[in-house]
């Protein structure tokens, strides 16, 4: 029997807010365990929350740009249950009215992802096991989340990975969250089950939860298909559970059945008033809206006729578009200054361990290196050597004045350099007399090499040639 997967996404983004959600206790990642709380994040008798205006903001510029439709009046709910990371035993979230619904995401093929609904929440604890004891870490209790939930229109684990890199490439450039999965600011439950071919109703799905990597995801989508599959071909049933991914074994491993809506015995939170969203407040972050990666990507190969791959790799980061817009903006030709930033820029950042917030070189440096070369005052080989020089702060033209590496046209002299070159290659002489053309391009560099690289090599090969042809004539 043929098999379909069909997969839907529940997805947790960590908003990009210095204070949590409900008080002031900073989200900074990485702090001490259990430094960054205090009596409303832990659920202490008396503490009351006051709703953090920013993540309402960030939320609603996600639910923007993944053209959902914004509740004008949601309202938060308490989400009980009993684990030791949640010290309230319950959570804050939204079930009855959440922030956004009815949206959609399209994949780089055209495909339409729908989006369910996006709800506003608070993060949990953190659980640290060791051996036979856990500790836990109540730091990130409270940070802002939204949880941003897909229909089951996905239909295998290079789906899922692909939904998820457009998604978070949204939210990066939205500022809404840096989406660094290793740090735990995204993460991702897949509700997966699988069908025969061509048929509409849904099987039976298992939740595999809080899956931190692209990878995990992939291999994890994948494992547990074909699981449910040999459980349906042996003649079982597939059960309803939530289910953890081992990344050593490489297995999904089952954790407990799978709790319902009614479970978590959801009620209206009493200490929080209804979120209401005004059509002003809606215009103006609708006005705000940044061009966002894909939108560039299209823009570029159409305006400036880059290549997909070019286009891609620029707008990977929002940092490292926004330089690439700026050295075009100064004058330099967009291709051009293309092949410098994915080339020499990217290469000194990994050799420095900079990343793309901390490109030291300005837009304006970078400008004037590729006029350099595109006015012949400096070949390509001396302008890396110069790029060099100045990527950590300098300007590239005082710095050719200053080391005397101008290109020279003086016919003259280059005839000199070249006959010099000549008459101490006899050897590569005669065999491109004979007919060996790589030969030429050996004297050449020796040419080049002669005059210290400071000659246009367009002209250095021209005279090569004329003098190559002056000694086949005699």
């Amino acid at each position: 029997m043929n098999w379909e997967i069909v997969i839907g996404l529940e997805t947790h983004v960590e908003l990009a807010t210095r204070s949590k959600i409900f008080c002031g206790c900073s989200t900074a990642f990485g702090a001490a365990p259990n430094t960054l709380c205090c009596p409303v994040c832990l659920g202490l008798p008396g503490a009351l929350p006051v709703l953090n205006e920013q993540a309402v903001e960030l939320a609603v510029k996600a639910a923007l740009a993944l053209n959902c439709t914004v509740t004008p009046v949601s309202r938060f709910d308490r989400k009980n249950y009993f684990y030791p990371d949640l010290p309230k035993a319950y959570q804050i979230s939204q079930l009855y009215a959440p922030l956004a619904r009815n949206g959609h995401l399209d994949l780089p093929d055209g495909r339409r992802i729908r989006i369910s609904e996006m709800h506003l929440e608070e993060d949990a604890g953190k659980l640290h096991h060791h051996d036979d004891r856990t500790a836990i870490d109540y730091n990130r209790c409270g940070v802002p989340l939204i949880e941003i939930v897909t229909a089951p229109d996905l239909s295998g684990g290079e789906d899922a990975v692909a939904y998820l890199e457009r998604l978070r490439s949204i939210l990066q450039y939205l500022g809404v969250s840096d989406c660094r999965m290793e740090e735990g600011s995204l993460r991702c439950d897949v509700n997966l089950s699988v069908r025969p071919a061509g048929s509409s109703e849904l099987g039976v799905r298992t939740e595999l939860k809080n899956l931190g990597s692209l990878r995990a995801v992939r291999l994890a989508c994948e494992y547990e298909a074909q699981r449910q599959i040999a459980i349906l071909e042996s003649g079982g049933q597939v059960r309803c559970q939530t289910c953890r991914w081992d990344e050593d074994a490489r297995r999904t491993v089952p954790m407990r059945d799978k709790e319902q809506v009614g479970d978590y015995r959801y009620f209206p939170d009493p200490d929080l008033p209804p979120l209401a969203v005004s059509g002003e407040q809606l215009n103006r972050l609708r006005s705000k809206q940044p061009e966002l990666a894909h939108e560039k990507c299209a823009r570029y190969a159409r305006d400036w006729s880059l290549s997909d791959y070019d286009c891609t790799t620029l707008t990977s980061r929002r940092e490292l578009a926004a330089f690439f817009e700026q050295v075009v903006s100064l004058g330099a030709p967009p291709k051009q200054a293309a092949n410098w930033i994915m080339g020499q820029v990217l290469r000194r950042l990994s050799a420095d361990g900079l990343d793309v917030e901390e490109i030291p070189i300005t837009a304006q440096a970078l400008a004037d290196l590729i006029h350099l070369v595109e006015r012949g005052t400096i070949n390509r080989n001396t302008a890396v050597e110069v790029f060099d020089a100045v990527f950590t702060g300098g300007d590239p033209t005082q710095y050719v004045r200053a080391h005397h590496l101008e290109q020279s046209s003086n016919t003259e002299q280059i005839t000199a350099a070249v006959e010099e070159t000549l008459s101490q290659n006899r050897k590569s002489v005669e065999d491109w007399l004979s007919g060996k053309e790589k030969a030429a391009g050996f004297l050449m560099g020796q040419a080049m090499r002669t005059l210290g690289g400071k000659a246009p090599p367009a002209l250095v090969s021209e005279i090569v040639r004329q003098l190559l042809e002056r000694e086949k004539s005699q």
